[in-house]
This record gives C-alpha cells, sequence and structure tokens, in this order.
C-alpha cells in the first residue's frame, strides 16, 4: 500500500538532462477514469463506480464528505458509504481519500462498523487516506445545523444542507484556519493549541455554540492512531500510480454537477467542486492524465432539498417517480423531490466536464407511465433562452419545452441487453443521447450490478 516514494528515491532519482540523456517527450502514464453526477446528486453513481471498481487497482475519492451517500448492493447485501470510496468492497483494490475530501473521522469509523457488520473485511490493509484533507470536527457539524436554523429564522428559508459540518469546514480552510490531518499526525501539543484557538474563534463568533474541547481532542488522539498506518502523502501517491506499471485508476464524484459551488444552482449548492476540476485539484493529478470522464444521470430528474427545479412534478407523476424509485436520501433520509429528465441541465453538465459517455440509470421507474416527457429547452417570456441561468430567480421562472414520448408499458427489469428493452424504451435512449451529443454506455433497470446493461 506504500507510495513506493521515499528519501531514498529523491537521491537515487537521476536527472536525466544532468547525464545529457534526451528525455522522453511520450510520458503517456496511466489514465484515471471519473465518474461523476450530472444532475442534483442521487444519480446511482456508486452502481456505476461498482461496476467499474470491480477492475480497478485504485479508487478515490477527491471531494465533498459524508454529505455524500452511495448504495452498492453486492451478492444481495447492501452497503452504504459516505466517506469510503465505493471501490473498499473489492479486495484487490486500494481506496484513497484525496486531500480535496473533508473528513469527520467519528462519521468515518462509524461508517467501517457499519459495514463491517454487513461483511466488508480487511478495509484497512486498502484504505489510504491523503495527510492534506481537512478535518471535520464535532462542533463544525453543531455550527451547521446553527446556521441552517439561523438562516430558516431571518430569511424564512435555508439551504437544505446535510448538517454535516462540510461548509463550515471548507469555509476553515478557505480562511486558512483549518486543520488537516497532516496536522493531527504531527505534534499533538501543538494541534491541541490550534483546535483550542479555532474552537474559541467559533465560539467568540457563535456564543450559543457549545465545544467539549478536553472530550473530542481525547478523541481526536485515538483517532489518530488508528488512521495513522493508513496516511501518505496523496501528491507522490498518485504520482506514483500514474507513472508506475500499469494500473486501472477511477476516481468517484460525490455530489453532482448542479451541486458544484461554482457552477451548480447557488447558493443551493454543496461546498466544492464536484465538476471534472475537482478531481485534479482533489487529488493533485495534472488534467492531461483525465480519461474517460462518465456523466451519470437518471431516466428521470431528482432534487433533494430547497432550491429551482424547473421539471418538477407536484402531483400523481411525481409521487409515482418518488414511491417506485425509492427516492428517499441516503445521507438525510429526505423525500426526493421528482419530474421530468432534464437535457438542459445534461447539456449543461457536459459542458463543463466533457463527459465521453453516459451512464442512464432507473430505466424501469418508468415502465408504467402512459407518456413520458423530457426537457429540451427553456422559455422566458415565450422565447426559448440560450443557455443555464445562473440567477435563481430568473431559473425559478422559466418555462419548460417538453418533447413527448408514448410509454413502453413493459416490465424492463429483467432486461440484460439492448435488445431486450422494448422499441420505446430504445427510442426514448436514443433520443436523450443524440439530444446530449454523448453516447450512453450504461442502462440501469434494476439495484444490483447486473440490471446495468453495458451498451458499447
Amino acid at each position: 500500500m506504500s507510495s513506493g516514494w521515499s528519501a531514498n528515491d529523491h537521491k537515487g532519482h537521476t536527472n536525466p538532462l544532468s547525464t545529457g540523456v534526451k528525455r522522453s517527450r511520450l510520458d503517456s502514464g496511466n489514465k484515471v477514469a471519473v465518474v461523476l453526477g450530472a444532475q442534483w446528486g442521487d444519480e446511482g453513481k456508486g452502481k456505476v463506480v461498482d461496476l467499474l471498481a470491480t477492475e480497478s487497482d485504485i479508487v478515490c475519492r477527491c471531494q465533498g464528505g459524508n454529505n455524500a451517500g452511495h448504495t452498492v448492493v453486492v451478492e444481495g447485501t447492501e452497503y452504504d458509504f459516505h466517506l469510503l470510496p465505493s471501490g473498499i468492497i473489492n479486495t484487490k483494490c486500494i481506496s484513497l481519500i484525496g486531500n480535496g475530501v473533508v473528513i469527520h473521522l467519528p462519521g468515518l469509523f462509524e461508517e467501517i462498523d457499519k459495514n463491517e457488520k454487513k461483511g466488508l473485511k480487511g478495509w484497512e490493509k486498502r484504505l489510504v487516506i491523503s495527510d492534506r484533507a481537512h478535518i471535520v470536527f464535532d462542533f463544525h457539524q453543531a455550527l451547521d445545523g446553527m446556521q441552517e436554523l439561523q438562516r430558516q429564522a431571518q430569511e424564512g428559508k435555508n439551504i437544505g444542507t446535510t448538517k454535516k459540518g462540510i461548509g463550515p469546514t471548507y469555509c476553515c480552510k478557505a480562511s486558512r484556519t483549518g486543520l488537516r490531518i497532516c496536522d493531527l499526525l504531527a505534534d499533538f501539543k501543538e494541534f491541541s493549541t490550534k483546535f483550542k484557538s479555532l474552537a474559541q474563534q467559533y465560539q467568540s463568533m457563535y456564543p450559543l455554540l457549545k465545544v467539549d474541547v478536553e472530550g473530542e481532542l481525547k478523541k481526536l488522539k485515538e483517532y489518530a492512531e488508528r488512521i495513522r498506518p493508513m496516511v501518505r502523502d496523496g501528491v507522490y501517491f498518485m504520482y506514483d500510480a500514474i507513472h508506475g506499471p500499469p494500473k486501472k485508476i477511477l476516481v468517484e464524484g460525490a455530489n453532482a454537477a448542479l451541486l458544484d459551488i461554482d457552477f451548480g444552482t447557488y447558493p443551493f449548492v454543496t461546498s466544492s467542486n464536484c465538476t471534472v476540476g475537482g478531481v485534479c485539484t482533489g487529488l493533485g493529478i495534472p488534467p492531461a492524465y483525465i480519461g474517460d470522464v462518465y456523466g451519470v444521470s437518471k431516466a428521470y430528474t431528482t432534487r433533494v432539498g430547497i432550491g429551482a427545479f424547473p421539471t418538477e412534478q407536484v402531483n400523481a407523476i411525481g409521487e409515482l417517480l418518488q414511491t417506485r424509485g425509492h427516492e428517499v436520501g441516503v445521507t438525510t433520509g429526505r423525500k426526493r423531490r421528482c419530474g421530468w429528465l432534464d437535457l438542459v441541465i445534461l447539456r449543461y453538465a457536459h459542458m463543463i466536464n466533457g463527459f465521453t459517455a453516459i451512464a442512464l440509470t432507473k430505466l424501469d421507474i418508468l415502465d408504467v407511465l402512459d407518456e413520458i416527457k423530457v426537457a429540451i429547452a427553456y422559455k422566458l417570456n415565450g422565447k426559448r433562452i440560450p443557455h443555464f441561468p445562473a440567477n435563481m430567480e430568473v431559473l425559478q421562472k422559466v418555462d419548460v419545452e417538453y418533447e413527448v414520448f408514448p410509454g413502453w408499458k413493459t416490465d424492463t427489469s429483467a432486461a440484460r441487453k439492448w435488445n431486450d428493452l422494448p422499441p420505446k424504451a430504445q427510442n426514448y435512449i436514443r433520443f436523450v443521447e443524440n439530444h446530449i451529443g454523448v453516447p450512453i454506455k450504461w442502462v440501469g433497470v434494476g439495484k444490483s450490478r447486473e440490471c446495468m446493461i453495458q451498451m458499447f
């Protein structure tokens, strides 16, 4: 599990220029495949990652924290992951939590314990944690909840965060007051001083915030020893993985394009870059080593929490999608809002991420519908608008232009290849593919691995 790079490597590492040898210009290296959400999250990324992780040597998380939730079903057992990369199930695969991830250590070990009870074994030999990842403290989580209540009281609306402390931790990171895994594993006395100072700083801003400083430090000291064998310099680890022997490297995106801090439906977004740029900054890898970028989308659209949702169906259709799709958040337990597939969103997500292929999941949920709608454009004052609006008040006002398809009214859950799907379902898939301009590589018709139809 070693990154394979030590102080001795630096001494023995010869500079080709100093020996007069012409340097090769073709350092192709191992490319990194990326799986990203193309909507507002909960698209079934875990399933696609799990499919690819069975053949991967390394699976990485690059951003977010335990605000993400991936469910993976293996041999009838349902595993829930929040911080752990889904690849942890694969006994031949190393799972890396990258520097762009924010880690709540009690949450990490609680997740490990739950999955161990379901049969997860030997994870400690397969988990690597970047020393540059920032730490989520209990008071970050308490603060997250307080800020949501404050927003509700002042503005009559909140953001709908998971209250997992993610936003406050990224705030700390941006204001340069955050503490990282490398700080925790260095001089604990120095770490304790910084922790106390940070806690005091927050208590002065939020007088009602209670922090058990000594209690939390005691727990952190114990966690430090538990994670110490797993911690590596993530930059060297990834460099070695890319430039070493042939390896399949996979990056598992958390959250999704429309929740991205820059490109999402701001302010109802997460606190990190969950588009392709976050892979480079969250792992320390150059853009040249990004290979395939797989976008994951449901065959309809869902959203948890508050914010504009142009194709939302607050009616019997929305309820049917919610019930048939079991649309409840893995992390929050909240019912998801449901609506028709929105190709304006998918095209926008593709512009940012450059998808090389799409996974279209949960097609089977549409099996019972008489007709199926797909959003193809937005209109303002009767005119089509050529872009996805940045301003939320504008997005709330758009009218949606739909393409209407006849339902296939056939159970697709037993389909295992393209020809098993009814022609009307095939037409629906081809329309989506042509409209976005990206090939659909997988179609999902159920929960398990076997239910992902691979097209090419």
